[in-house]
């Protein structure tokens, strides 16, 4: 029996492709990968293909049991998709650093109309629509919206620290609303980790890769445990949270920001402190990010359309 995963090149350059938006939406502060997993219709076998990496994978590994390893682990699948992940890290990385600081409404604008349809996708989830599930997203929105506007911190660069900055920002893969680069941010490593990305051969920066991965591959392995059991326990009410979690961190990628603080770190300026605020009088900025605004809630509309498709066919 084969590994689960594609049995075609073309599904197999579907996935990778999927893979190419999620590792896009995870360098961006504020724009979740697992959110993209959602809306193209691989969420669940992306949780099941995490799970499938277990002791009883493990074991047969020892003990040489290669055959009956790849018949349970959905090795395929997860080689596709982080395949398509980090092409997009690496080829991506300089672009959406160059995107952001220069056209930095443009490129918010899409991603707030890409979270906010993205929310609707979501919260169909959610059924029943009583008053305890919306006191779930109540709850999700109240804390997202507090975690996102928190100001970023200066951080250790050692490299257990960059482990544990590895782990925790990888459950924003799995996790709709909040992004691993929106955490290591908060973490004071997001400019410190797309730094090494851009030349990842050096040696140096290659042993800091090295620890962010084995940190991210031991926070997810325990994250998709959790995440499966309280999706399989309480589907409804964790629906509910991460609804409340993704209107929540529309607070981030509102375009419209007032800088109240700021500082050089490591000879870059990067803001400590804004403040979200309304577009001045009528122009066409104005009126081309609220245009691209409409393309992201198209986009969500057309993947979600598409994969609605791929499951009836």
């Amino acid at each position: 029996m084969s590994t689960p995963g594609p049995t075609s090149l073309k599904s197999a350059l579907l996935l990778w492709l999927k893979g190419v938006c999620m590792g896009g939406a995870d360098i961006i502060p504020g724009v979740s990968g697992g959110t993209i997993a959602f809306i193209t219709g691989i969420y669940s076998q992306l949780v099941d293909a995490i799970r499938s990496f277990d002791l009883a994978f493990g074991k047969r590994l020892i003990t040489f049991d290669f055959p009956g390893a790849l018949r349970t682990a959905h090795l395929r699948f997860i080689l596709i998709l982080l395949f398509g992940i980090m092409t997009a890290i690496v080829t991506m990385a300089r672009v959406m650093n160059y995107m952001l600081h220069s056209h930095p409404v443009e490129i918010w604008s899409l991603f707030f109309g890409l979270i906010a349809a993205s929310i609707f996708v979501v919260g169909r989830e959610i059924k029943p629509l009583n008053a305890v599930n919306l006191a779930g997203v109540a709850l999700g929105a109240v804390g997202s919206f507090l975690l996102v506007g928190m100001i970023p911190v200066t951080t250790p660069e050692t490299l257990p620290f960059v482990f544990l900055c590895g782990s925790i920002a990888i459950c924003a893969m799995i996790l709709p609303g909040i992004s691993g680069a929106f955490l290591l941010l908060m973490l004071g490593k997001y400019e410190y980790v797309t730094r090494t990305l851009k030349n990842p051969f050096v040696w140096d920066n290659f042993v800091i890769i090295a620890a962010f991965a084995a940190g991210a591959v031991c926070g997810i392995m325990l994250f998709s445990r959790v995440l499966h059991f309280l999706l399989h326990r309480w589907h409804a009410a964790t629906m509910s949270v991460l609804t409340g979690v993704m209107i929540g961190a529309l607070r981030k990628v509102w375009p419209w920001k007032e800088v109240l603080e700021s500082a050089v770190i490591r000879g870059k300026m990067l803001v400590l402190r804004e403040q979200n605020v309304l577009p001045g009088e009528w122009s066409w900025e104005v009126g081309a990010a609220c245009c691209l605004v409409l393309v992201g809630v198209m986009i969500v509309v057309a993947l979600e359309w598409f994969s609605r498709e791929k499951k009836s066919v």
